[in-house]
């Protein structure tokens, strides 16, 4: 169950710092004029972040489930996950930058929200 609680807080923060990252790179570009933000790439930090989010999530939550026996934390997970995978590869070239932004950050909340109920339930049980 340690593992599992270091999974649920490992998530959370990468949610947080995905969310974080999305909300603030509009402003990081106003302020260095553009010039170092070209050269990071913006679409492989988002899929780093989901790389190392969708396995470290999947174990605390279905570890979680399986203590608990909740399934609303794991869905409620997994679907933030989708929210997250959706908006990486296909919401910008299908809705545009903006929607892309607001699946990313509904997804972010799903994921930390399921997490923190899921690390909450877990903690009360152990």
């Amino acid at each position: 169950m340690n593992t599992q609680f270091k999974a649920d807080k490992l998530s959370i923060t990468l949610s947080m710092a995905c969310m974080i990252h999305c909300l603030l790179m509009p402003s990081f570009l106003i302020l260095t004029s553009g010039v170092i933000a070209l050269t990071i790439d913006n679409e492989l930090i988002h899929k780093v972040f989901l790389i190392l989010v969708i396995p470290i999530s999947l174990y605390a939550l279905i570890s979680g489930f399986q203590n608990h026996n909740i399934s609303s934390y794991l869905y409620l997970g997994i679907s933030g996950l989708w929210f997250l995978i959706f908006a990486i590869f296909f919401g910008e070239s299908v809705f545009g930058e903006h929607i892309e932004e607001v699946l990313t950050f509904i997804g972010s909340i799903m994921v930390a929200y399921s997490h923190y109920k899921n690390f909450q339930t877990c903690r009360q049980l152990g």
